[in-house]
């Protein structure tokens, strides 16, 4: 199994030189659509052979030996209850992403595919990293290929979406790479070396604690990172035009799999290795979820772009999932990483749709439309459904995963309050509220426009790619214990370590130890007992 891992991340890297080498445009795109097909076939077995029982334990575990001299930095990849379903994700949407570019490619096909190739395979490894060397490669090798879909393939504001998407994104990236130097010295303190043996496997165990003031400033800017991958507020204004500009498999991928890359950073990294900063910083960032859930929810309701208003749609549901992180007890969490999920399948299906109408029209504006569900009635009835999920009708993907944060939200004790939950449950409201309006004014209404007429309906291709992203929609919105199952493990075993970690941290802390700004933070006294945060069952 530890091979089959190491083939599927690696496939779609290695079908670029089949790519390179045929001749045609069909074939190239038949290569693609191969490599990604057989790229999700064999990934089956690894969920198969999953063992949900200790999904906390990282399993299928490539450990390489040293690559830098001196310096303990190895490959090292594998898979637990939290990267398995991101995991399986990407490998679903590869084939979806090579069937939406079909048609719609007009130069330069082998660069176009070779670029949505090497996205799969920087996203793949990335979810599969256990070293944050490893990580962080895979994390930076993803920006590459989505800098070229937007810029070279993108709409007419391609350059201005382009640079305003790199310049957020690495900047952020650069301050985590200064925090994560800083980590690797801090993990080989004892032995002199700059240890990234510092996997999840060490740096996130009860064994190894940061102080205070560096849990803080690392936290910071980890979190600042992983806070403009998602996007959350306020760093949220790259994505429209990203989304905007980006083709539709761009677009789709940044939805589904790579906004992802941030929520995932935040479970992954933050909360495990600085619980203390994470437990303390926690009403801040679901503030800020909050003001996102709201705010996008706002801006997508006078869009007139569909486009831009699935763009903003993004902003509001994936501030749920950051507040559900943030509420740190099991039912948010688990909340959280399924409307990751969710929210993959779900959006990722809506600018599916929205490219096939802009391919059928060429605009996206809703005022050209009205009434083609006369025209269109199976396209009509796929975005119903999708349209649906994204805003939580019970019985789809989106309710259980909402209805869980929002749980868990209310419940919470580091947040001490109900405001945050009440506030996010209005966000549901007003997705409702935009995403029908939407759907009507495009859907509905007279069909009173030559070119709405004559619109032709969803051919077997594209009904072929949105059937798997229902089937899910479904499937998760009626047994979602199917999927919650592979993570539950997880989430239990590291918010208890993290809640005793942070205790096991400030018990060894006090006023006196540190600078009185710190001291401040974390409540401390010359008393640790005192303060030791202690989270209610």
């Amino acid at each position: 199994m530890e091979l089959l891992l190491n083939l599927i991340i690696y496939l779609p890297l290695l079908s670029i030189v089949g790519v390179l080498l045929v001749k045609s445009d069909e074939a190239v795109k038949w290569v693609s659509f191969l490599a990604t097909s057989l790229t999700f076939v064999l990934s089956i077995p690894i969920m198969l052979n999953f063992d949900i029982a200790n999904s906390a334990i990282p399993q299928f575990v490539t450990e390489g030996a040293p690559i830098l001299a001196g310096m303990d930095v190895k490959y090292l990849v594998g898979l637990d209850g939290l990267s398995l379903l991101l995991f399986m994700l990407t490998t679903l949407m590869g084939p979806i992403v090579i069937l939406s570019s079909w048609t719609s490619v007009k130069k330069s096909s082998k660069g176009y595919f070779s670029m949505l190739l090497l996205l799969q395979t920087a996203s793949l490894g990335a979810f599969a990293a256990l070293d944050l060397i490893v990580f962080y490669v895979f994390f930076e090798l993803s920006l590459i290929p989505m800098y070229f879909l937007i810029g070279i393939w993108g709409g007419a504001d391609r350059i201005q979406a382009t640079v305003k998407f790199f310049i957020y994104t690495l900047v952020g990236s650069l301050i985590m790479l200064v925090a994560l130097i800083y980590l690797g010295f801090h993990a080989g303190a004892a032995s002199g070396v700059f240890n990234f043996t510092a996997d999840w496997r060490f740096i996130s165990s009860p064994e190894y604690t940061i102080g205070l003031v560096e849990q803080t400033y690392m936290f910071l800017a980890f979190a600042l990172a992983f806070c403009i991958k998602v996007p959350l507020f306020p760093f949220h204004t790259w994505l429209p035009y990203a989304h905007t500009e980006a083709p539709t498999a761009g677009s789709v991928v940044l939805a589904a799999i790579m906004l992802k890359l941030g929520t995932y950073g935040l479970l992954r990294v933050t909360m495990p290795i600085f619980p203390n900063a994470f437990m303390e910083f926690a009403p801040w960032l679901a503030g800020l979820a909050v003001i996102g859930i709201i705010y996008g929810a706002l801006v997508a309701m006078v869009q007139k772009d569909v486009k831009k208003l699935v763009a903003y749609s993004s902003v509001s549901h994936l501030g749920f999932v950051v507040l559900g992180i943030f509420a740190f007890n099991q039912i948010a969490v688990q909340g959280a990483i399924i409307q990751m999920v969710n929210h993959g399948l779900s959006t990722g299906a809506l600018f599916l749709i929205v490219g096939m109408i802009y391919d059928r029209r060429h605009t996206r504006m809703i005022s050209d439309f009205g009434g083609i569900a006369k025209s269109v009635p199976v396209l009509a009835v796929f975005f119903l459904i999708t349209t649906l999920a994204s805003i939580g009708l019970p019985g789809l993907n989106g309710f259980i995963g909402e209805f869980f944060i929002l749980l868990g939200s209310f419940n919470s004790e580091l947040y001490g309050n109900t405001t945050f939950a009440v506030i996010a449950a209005l966000g549901v409201i007003l997705a409702a509220v935009y995403m029908l309006w939407m759907y009507q004014r495009v859907m509905f209404g007279p069909l009173d426009k030559e070119e709405n007429k004559k619109m032709i309906d969803l051919n077997a291709r594209e009904i072929g790619l949105l059937i798997p992203l229902v089937i899910f929609m479904i499937w998760i919105g009626i047994r979602p214990v199917d999927f919650t199952q592979y993570s539950e493990g997880w989430v239990e075993t590291f918010l208890a370590e993290a809640e005793n970690k942070s205790i096991t941290v400030l018990e060894n802390s006090s006023s006196a130890d540190v600078p009185e700004w710190t001291a401040k933070i974390y409540g401390l006294t010359d008393h640790a007992e005192e303060s030791q945060i202690v989270l209610k069952d």
